[in-house]
């Protein structure tokens, strides 16, 4: 990998604080009184995450071997995360600090059965879009994935406008969209990527099928989680089988592992079929270790599993 692997990464930069409840939610919700619920959880389990899609984005490219120039907006109590990413060798020009808020959070409170109750604070994140691309330096690609919805726009204008080849990920954000304001930033993008429930979601907010998705961009990627994902281009479909994993401890993750794969194929100049096969090695590495970014593979051992199910290394 001798060319500039830089990549600036446009999206949530998060705490995640997950709670465990020891029983079941459903023992404590009572049918009939649901119109006045009132509920209260003892979790002796609690641990603190890094993550955010930028986050763990930026992450594990540079896992990979890549320049992550990740690109959002913090509060004041940034500095455990920020010692973090100095550890990653991360370069962090594009992260700012806006005074006197959080960092975006999300709150989640877990029962034994892998039930959820989340609840998400941007904070910080709301003022992302005063982050310019400029302040990223010199990238070689870019990716805009789920922020402050004018923040998105923006960043997808400005990568289109730079010529920048780059990913366009809105994830959860769909449905803060309209259809036409979808389009718009498809339009601009080379790559648009989603998993399959999100690409249900465009094809509703659009009117358009998956087909005619696709041939508005040169690639598509739609992921399905176990069952691998399919890359769309130039009217052919072609489907990436799935790593198997050691061990399903967290998926919570595995969709920013699997795009920093993309990434690295972007940067490098190879395929996005082989971008994606990345992807599914580092995403089946991630699932087996709960938190976004405590997986630690060495690029060896990267390789050796990419070798192990797709064939030849091309990165």
């Amino acid at each position: 990998m001798s060319m500039s692997t830089r990549a600036a990464i446009a999206a949530s930069i998060a705490y995640d604080t997950i709670m465990v409840f020891e029983g079941q939610f459903t023992d404590h919700i009572l049918p009939d009184q649901i119109h006045k619920i009132n509920l209260s959880f003892l979790s002796p389990k609690m641990r603190r995450e890094y993550g955010g899609c930028a986050g763990n984005i930026a992450y594990n490219y540079a896992l990979l071997g890549g320049e992550a120039v990740p690109m959002g907006m913090v509060g004041d109590d940034f500095a455990p995360y920020r010692e973090h990413y100095q550890r990653c060798g991360i370069d962090q020009r594009a992260i700012r600090v806006a005074a006197d808020s959080y960092t975006a959070q999300c709150f989640i409170v877990t029962d034994l059965s892998n039930n959820q109750l989340a609840g998400f604070h941007p904070g910080a994140m709301g003022r992302s879009a005063e982050i310019a691309l400029a302040e990223a330096g010199e990238v070689a690609v870019g990716l805009v994935g789920p922020d402050a919805p004018d923040a998105m726009q923006q960043h997808s204008r400005e990568m289109a406008e730079a010529g920048l080849p780059f990913i366009l990920d809105p994830g959860q954000n769909i449905v803060l969209f309209s259809g036409e304001q979808l389009l718009e930033m498809i339009d601009r993008a080379p790559v648009l990527v989603c998993n399959d429930y999100e690409a249900e979601l465009i094809c509703d907010k659009t009117g358009l099928t998956l087909a005619q998705l696709a041939a508005r961009v040169d690639t598509l990627i739609v992921t399905r989680g176990a069952e691998g994902s399919i890359v769309w281009q130039k009217g052919t479909e072609q489907t990436i089988a799935p790593v198997p994993a050691a061990a399903v401890k967290d998926p919570t993750g595995c969709g920013d592992a699997y795009r920093a794969g993309l990434l690295l194929a972007m940067a490098t100049g190879r395929s996005l079929l082989d971008g994606a096969r990345l992807g599914s090695v580092l995403g089946s590495i991630k699932i087996a270790v709960q938190g976004c970014q405590n997986h630690r593979p060495t690029r060896e051992e990267i390789r050796a599993q990419f070798e192990q199910h797709y064939g030849a290394w091309p990165f």
